[in-house]
């Protein structure tokens, strides 16, 4: 018997902070290198000191965040840490004032998936313009038609869907728990800190500092 297909990690990640990201890295890039090249006195030396502690700030909190789905595990990689957690150990993924996965007891954060009142609102407004859409026409006033896109084969108006963070945290919810029991998702959960980001911001800031105490 042949063995079950494996798809490829679903990824999610914030369009708006990698753009954002990439326009700050940009600007400081700019900013830097124009005080280390025409800098006098120890202004390029505290230019590179600087660069070299916000660069890493900026990827960690933009570019590096996103969260990988397979069927055995859900992998959260935040600005300094990256969590390994095994569906078996998953309780549930919610969205409230952010997105949260809690496992054993501790909820860790997705900083991929952030969670906008503004759309969920607007969401929220479209599910209940779709609700008064199949009201019966002799309900509303003047039987004339409510809101809601109609279906193109049954005239029904179409489900409204939620806001992309709360669409995203569903998903997973559903990947939880239907993957939960499976032998495959089965495991202890792994943390591991980001080095590659906390050494050179740690060494940034080390200049930074020994620049201020010689200043």
């Amino acid at each position: 018997m042949s063995e079950p297909q494996k798809y490829a990690d679903r990824v999610y990640r914030s369009g708006a902070g990698i753009v954002g990201g990439v326009l700050l890295l940009a600007l400081a890039a700019w900013l830097g290198f124009d005080a280390i090249l025409r800098g006098d006195g120890r202004t390029p030396l505290v230019a590179l000191s600087v660069l070299v502690f916000a660069v890493p700030l900026i990827v960690a909190f933009s570019i590096r965040p996103a969260v990988f789905a397979s069927d055995e595990r859900l992998r959260v990689r935040n600005p300094f840490r990256t969590v390994v957690l095994p569906w078996g150990k998953v309780e549930t993924v919610r969205a409230r004032y952010s997105s949260e996965v809690v496992a054993e007891g501790r909820t860790y954060q997705l900083w991929s998936i952030p969670v906008s009142l503004r759309a969920r609102n607007r969401a929220n407004r479209r599910r209940e313009q779709a609700a008064s859409a199949r009201m019966p026409r002799s309900g509303r006033l003047g039987g004339f038609g409510g809101f809601g896109t109609p279906d193109q084969e049954h005239g029904e108006p179409r489900p409204p869907t939620p806001a992309a963070g709360d669409e995203a945290v569903l998903v997973l919810r559903e990947l939880a728990e239907r993957h939960r029991e499976k032998p495959g998702a089965q495991g202890d959960i792994e943390t591991r800190w980001s080095l590659e980001t906390l050494i050179p911001l740690a060494a940034g800031a080390v200049a930074l500092l020994v620049l201020w105490l010689t200043s």
